[in-house]
């Protein structure tokens, strides 16, 4: 399954980013022998990334803004419910959790759309805050909003943050927080000096698993904003495969993309390893 499902696209991505152009049709040629690759297009793409007036660059640092920020939202949001639900919601835990993900059942570009006519000038969202006195006039959310994309990958992605946080502090077993108010710790000491630390492993989860897709995301910035201000790095990939004259540019993005991604993944691929190890000894 890894080899149908991953080796071989991965290696159609290689042989069409180091491939070339058919001179007469202009569509890719994918290179399948190595030994024939041409790295000319991906020193191409590493150049208008690196360089401040490249292609590339913009987008590409503006894709590690928003991703940070959203990322760091999803956790200041995804934390405290996940403890709420873990620790305070009682007979009640099923019912919230179905509340809280049913909305996620419904296609992402449903609640994309659903998005668009709440952040509207006359739509609820500005009518709330005016009718609050936060806003005096209407704010214009969708008119190439670097916070509207940020608020949009945070609603979409923040499922992904809940879940591992909820599922570490479920299984906290509460005599070992009883037993930290017994020695004297009161429920903030106890907060941080075991309930934090025994959910580290999932807190790091949480924002790997939030914030790699996120990396690639372009459709909530096309729904959302869709202006060349706030283009992440997805949406330069998906128009240049969209085009067969830049298709190799564009997998040349995808392998950028990827290089980047590799590091946090085995990371955490180690940190688990490494903590599953302590665990077990």
């Amino acid at each position: 399954m890894l080899i149908l499902l991953f080796l071989l696209p991965f290696y159609v991505v290689l042989g069409v980013t180091f491939g070339k152009l058919d001179p007469i049709l202009q569509i890719p040629v994918p290179a399948w022998n190595p030994t024939q690759w041409n790295t000319q297009v991906l020193g191409f793409t590493l150049s208008n990334i690196t360089h401040s007036d490249g292609l590339y660059h913009d987008a590409f640092i503006r894709t590690l803004i928003y991703v940070g920020s959203a990322t760091t939202l999803c956790f200041l949001i995804g934390y405290p419910f996940a403890y709420f639900l873990a620790r305070h919601s009682g007979r009640f835990k099923t019912a919230f959790l179905i509340a809280f993900f049913a909305p996620f059942w419904i296609s992402y570009m449903m609640r994309m759309m659903a998005w668009i006519s709440l952040l509207q000038d006359d739509g609820y969202v500005n009518r709330f805050l005016q009718a609050t006195g936060i806003l005096q006039t209407p704010y214009s959310w969708l008119s190439g909003k670097s916070a509207t994309v940020v608020l949009g990958l945070v609603y979409g992605y923040i499922p992904y943050m809940i879940l591992p946080l909820f599922a570490a502090l479920d299984r906290i077993n509460q005599s070992v927080l009883e037993a930290a108010r017994d020695l004297g710790a009161s429920p903030t000491r106890t907060f941080f000096r075991v309930t934090l630390p025994l959910s580290g492993q999932a807190i790091l989860a949480g924002v790997i698993i939030t914030a790699l897709p996120m990396v690639g995301d372009y459709y909530t910035n096309s729904l959302l904003s869709n202006t060349t201000g706030t283009r992440m790095i997805g949406n330069w990939i998906v128009d240049s495969l969209s085009v067969p004259i830049l298709t190799t540019k564009g997998a040349s993005l995808v392998l950028v993309v990827i290089a980047l991604l590799i590091f946090p993944m085995v990371y955490y691929l180690r940190s688990t390893r490494r903590a599953s190890e302590e665990r077990i000894g």
